[in-house]
């Protein structure tokens, strides 16, 4: 994404790298010690706590210290605590953090990338100098690429970096790109010489359509790009270079620094495919300064419609024939500013696609996302009608749900639909709409408002909710009745308590913290044969189809990489927004950083008694760490009443049946909410008889 949007957290360095003579101490943080040490983060938070000579903290914050590396690496090397050799790389990277501000690191990951494929002197001309030590962290880092190879070493600092300042840089998901990078191949069956991305960030899209491309092609692909951040685009520079993507002099590759949309690079770039992910929701984009822009074939975009004017950039950009995909907020199809221009897309016939994504698929991760997909005339073409229909695609159409988290979107279901459409074949959640019908007051193109829904319910649809209803409602019944004959007591006296770390420290029970999941691993859909579930976040039902293989879950669980329940495993999400408690029955489970899991020895503590009081909600209160949606529950302040085992495992048995009765609702829901709305359609339809 046009990665500038963001707001800086630090000021801009000056022309010249850092050259404070006071080096910055080397620190990392417990992610960063476990990555040296070969264990997970949970292991390293244990030893933290267990060992009374773990190195103390010497910056960062309660929640996210940081600890001298040499000191660290010195504990661990006493403690025999290293399981395998420290990886060169997880060692460096602490030393180009301690640099200082975003700038100076970014710049010299930049400058090692030039360095690693032999491209430096072919780099800006007024990069600033290098100070001493600077360059003795450059050298070290070609040292050490020599060892193992440039694209290895390279990728891991940058991926680093952007890990860093995730704050301040967005940057378009792999699978959004070659999702892109896929419409843009098949709407452009043709040779391709020239791609374009006017806000290209670190080159995530000229990368893909740069490897795309260049397979089993001898021309060379010349890939343009521009950003308003400097480093971004040198970072994008060195990402092209190493990734074999241009000459040692770099001849095919214009990428620049500045405006876009006031300072356009590249006019009249011609090129054959557009790939761009612009910044949103810009007010001082030069509305005014614009205002007779040539590029406004279709009128002034208003002040508040920045994206139209990206569109119409890129269109001005377009080469004949030349095929454009844009990721755009799903508003711009719709905003009434914006229907004049839009109107002028269709009749032209440029806008032959929008396709609305499922939430999750970039950020801002809760909203759907549009791609739009323009493509120009091509000379043949010209003088010829221009299209009278557009292809609306529905990504999400009666899709199962899925998590909406960073990768939280079934990619391979919604490739498919979208590359059944442009090749031709007939799919759900897709139409194609004559232009004509689309030219009203509104020129709404939001896919939804044109797609039909799926076919009307049959009699045999119906009796299958009415059976599946009824058993719900049975149980349902049966939990209420149990649960209605109980009476409340007055106390005589205040109950003792006891938190969750007093158990913990005396043996009761073991607090497992959830841990980062290996996303390529981790897979989407039914569950297979010997898979372990994958829980995120709440709700813990295990409903968002995450799945990791057998094999997986054992060699993490054996290396400490993965925290994974057993059997009466009491899990706990720890988000205040998002609290929830359940007693895992359908163990093994494999839980995400949100989530931890309490196991308890039940000869001192039921599991069901500990999970019903855990939950309750003055007691969320009292353990939260600070009133905000983002905070966390202190998982060893929530507190539980002292009573005997016999007296734990009656409560236990009452969760048991609220649990079930929890469920049963929420079952009752998701068919009542199916059959309401298959009736809703058979009514409109005309196909319900008279009661």
């Amino acid at each position: 994404m046009f990665d500038s949007q963001a707001k800086e957290a630090t000021a801009r360095s000056g022309g010249s790298m850092s050259s404070d003579t006071t080096p910055s101490p080397v620190v990392v943080t417990l992610a960063e010690i476990a990555r040296i040490a070969g264990v997970g983060r949970a292991a390293v938070s244990n030893w933290r706590r267990r060992n009374s000579n773990f190195p103390s903290p010497i910056g960062g914050t309660d929640t996210s210290p940081q600890f001298s590396l040499p000191e660290i690496e010195e504990w661990l090397r006493q403690e025999n605590k290293l399981k395998a050799a420290v990886n060169p790389l997880d060692r460096l990277w602490p030393e180009y953090e301690s640099l200082g501000d975003r700038d100076t690191t970014g710049r010299l990951v930049a400058r090692a990338g030039l360095r690693l494929c032999g491209a430096e002197n072919a780099g800006p001309s007024n990069r600033p100098v290098l100070d001493q030590r600077q360059t003795r962290l450059l050298e070290r880092t070609l040292d050490l690429a020599a060892e193992s190879d440039a694209h290895t070493t390279f990728h891991l600092l940058l991926e680093r970096w952007l890990r860093t300042h995730v704050r301040q840089i967005t940057t378009t998901p792999t699978q959004l790109a070659s999702l892109m990078l896929e419409i843009a191949a098949l709407s452009h069956p043709d040779p391709v010489r020239t791609v374009l991305d006017p806000a290209c960030g670190t080159g995530t899209l000229l990368a893909a359509a740069g490897r795309h491309w260049k397979k089993g092609s001898k021309a060379t692909i010349r890939l343009l790009g521009q950003d308003t951040d400097a480093v971004l685009v040198e970072l994008a520079r060195a990402r092209l270079a190493v990734d074999g993507l241009a000459g040692s002099d770099l001849s095919n590759l214009s990428l620049a620094a500045g405006d876009t949309l006031r300072a356009d690079a590249h006019p009249g770039a011609q090129a054959d495919v557009v790939l761009c992910d612009p910044p949103t929701n810009e007010r001082e984009w030069g509305h005014a300064e614009l205002a007779t822009d040539p590029r406004w074939v279709f009128g002034q975009p208003p002040r508040t419609e920045p994206e139209l004017a990206w569109v119409q950039h890129t269109v001005a950009a377009l080469a004949p024939g030349g095929v454009a995909v844009l990721v755009l907020p799903p508003a711009v199809s719709a905003r009434r500013a914006g229907r004049r221009i839009r109107a002028g897309l269709l009749r032209s016939g440029l806008l032959r696609m929008v396709i609305a994504l499922p939430p999750g698929a970039a950020p801002p991760y809760g909203v759907g996302l549009h791609l739009w997909v323009l493509g120009a005339k091509s000379r043949a073409e010209e003088g010829k009608e221009p299209r009278a229909d557009l292809t609306l695609v529905d990504a999400a159409h009666d899709m199962p749900p899925f998590a909406v988290e960073r990768g939280g979107v079934n990619w391979s279901a919604v490739t498919a639909r979208v590359t059944d459409v442009l090749s031709g074949r007939e799919t759900q959640g897709s139409v194609s709409v004559p232009v004509v019908d689309l030219l009203d007051e509104q020129v709404d193109l939001t896919p939804a408002r044109h797609i039909p829904r799926a076919r009307a319910a049959t009699i045999v649809d119906l009796r299958h909710f009415w059976a599946r209803f009824d058993t719900h409602m049975s149980e349902l019944r049966d939990a209420a009745d149990a649960l209605a004959e109980l009476v409340p007591t007055e106390p005589d006296e205040a109950m003792p308590l006891i938190n969750v770390g007093e158990l913990e420290r005396a043996g009761v029970l073991e607090i497992r913290a959830g841990q980062g999941l290996p996303e390529d691993l981790v897979r989407r859909g039914e569950r297979r044969e010997g898979e372990a579930r994958v829980l995120i976040g709440a709700p813990l039902s295990g409903e968002d189809g995450l799945w990791l293989s057998a094999a997986a879950v054992a060699n993490g669980e054996l290396d400490g990489s993965l925290t994974v329940t057993a059997s009466q495993d009491v899990i706990v999400s720890v988000l205040a927004r998002a609290f929830d408690v359940q007693v895992d029955t359908k163990a093994p489970s494999v839980l995400g950083p949100q989530l931890s899991a309490l196991r308890v020895k039940s000869a001192v503590l039921d599991a069901w008694f500990l999970a019903g009081c855990l939950r309750a909600p003055a007691n969320v209160q009292q353990a939260g760490t600070h009133a905000s949606t983002t905070s966390r529950i202190d998982v060893r302040r929530l507190q539980v009443p002292r009573l005997s085992l016999e007296e734990q495992r009656r409560y236990g048995e009452i969760f048991r049946k609220i649990t079930v009765f929890e469920r049963e609702l929420r079952e009752m829901k998701t068919v009542g909410a199916e059959l309401s709305r298959s009736l809703g359609d058979l009514l409109a339809a005309g196909q319900l008889p008279h009661v």
